[in-house]
């Protein structure tokens, strides 16, 4: 599975940002959408850099696995009903 889909983070076809953009409105996207991710994969490490030991550190690495996957169901499930 090497095909991007659209929204896709990074974006590296600045065409996948629509064709009205101009380069500084894509830059600033691209930067922004970079931005977030970075912190949210800091608030995740600093969760289980947290941990007192191994084991504690896997299962909360597992339990953000879970939540995750119940958020993109939750948000799945919402964009079909809207579909």
């Amino acid at each position: 599975m090497t095909e991007r889909r659209p929204g896709q983070w990074p974006v590296d076809n600045p065409a996948d940002l629509g064709p009205q953009s101009s380069d500084e409105e894509r830059y600033v996207q691209r930067a922004a959408e970079r931005a977030l991710h970075e912190i949210v994969m800091d608030s995740i490490r600093h969760d289980l850099e947290q941990q007192p030991s191994p084991f504690t550190v896997l299962n909360a690495a597992r339990a953000w696995c879970n939540r995750i996957t119940a958020a993109a169901e939750e948000i799945a499930k919402a964009k079909r009903s809207t579909a």
